[in-house]
């Protein structure tokens, strides 16, 4: 009974092991490479799979999902002799994994190697200047060669980043100084414009101003000399009318006398000889009337 009870427990712990051994589960996003008696036979995708047991192996599952890898700084000499330390992140999916597993004994270790050699090269074509403003054209230099090489590996690149880029502390010190002194001269620039502006603007202000002015002057003449004109005219027309006689003319020339005399510049006085005819002409109806006073 219990040589009985022995061999059920064995033949139970024997089917166990062959049935563990014959189904396999893959999971989803994974892929299982299968060996038959040491040879690839073939890749199971997810889902559930049965094995010939002790005559197939499968192989450690192979991760199908985007994978991302950051490697360790690279010292890297620029085409100015500046050496920089370049840290770089890899971004990369394995699309074949029987390639994956066979072409290539460590993947990683593979991609590493190659992705610093490619980034000595693309670096050491490039000064200092463009290596910090080129990541794009950098990255993308980088991608192409890496996915060409990885290709026959079964790894397909998906992206690559530098993701730092430090020069020498002394490289970093004077660039601060560079950019400083930039900024003190945009400064410098954008004050003499603003200073130059406002000094056109109050040159404009005053120009315009002094348009007006000497329109308004002009306007102002222009209707005084309207006004004299006018009012001349009326002088005219009034004196025309009322028919002066010469007494009365010789008198408006006397009255008119102390009028030009006046005014600081006027240090010669000339008399027209219309003045003097006035006087005579005065003094004689003075004369004359005086005679007639007196006869009366």
């Amino acid at each position: 009974m219990t040589a009985g009870l022995i061999a059920l427990i064995v033949v139970l712990v024997v089917l166990i092991v062959i049935a563990a051994r014959t189904v396999r589960i893959v999971p989803q996003a994974r892929a299982g490479i299968v060996e038959r008696l040491g040879r690839y036979q073939r890749t199971l995708s997810p889902g559930l799979a049965l094995l010939v047991p002790f005559v197939d192996r499968l192989r450690p599952l192979i991760d199908l999902r985007e994978q991302v890898v950051s490697f360790e700084p690279q010292p890297v000499i620029t085409e100015d002799n500046v050496s920089v330390q370049i840290d770089t992140v890899l971004y990369f999916t394995v699309n074949d994994p029987r390639s994956a597993t066979y072409e290539v004994a460590n993947p990683l270790q593979a991609i590493e190697q190659i992705t610093v050699t490619t980034l000595r090269n693309v670096i050491g074509s490039l000064t200092l200047e463009q290596a910090l403003t080129s990541r794009d054209h950098i990255n993308a230099q980088l991608r192409g060669v890496l996915d060409e090489a990885t290709g026959k590996w079964g790894v397909r690149i998906n992206r690559v980043e530098l993701k730092s880029i430090d020069p020498p502390t002394t490289i970093q010190d004077s660039m601060e100084k560079q950019m400083r002194a930039e900024r003190d001269k945009r400064a410098a620039i954008l004050t003499a414009e603003g200073v130059q502006r406002s000094q056109i603007l109050t040159a404009e202000g005053q120009k315009q101003a002094a348009v007006l002015q000497a329109e308004g002057q002009k306007q102002a003449a222009i209707l005084n000399a309207e006004g004299e004109a006018k009012a001349i005219a009326t002088v005219f027309d009034a004196i025309h009318n009322g028919d002066p006689d010469p007494k009365l003319l010789s008198y408006q020339y006397l009255q008119m006398l102390p009028q030009l005399a006046q005014g600081d510049a006027n240090k010669v006085f000339v008399i027209p000889s219309e003045y003097s005819a006035a006087i005579n002409g005065l003094t004689k109806n003075l004369t004359s009337r005086g005679e007639s006073d007196e006869s009366q």
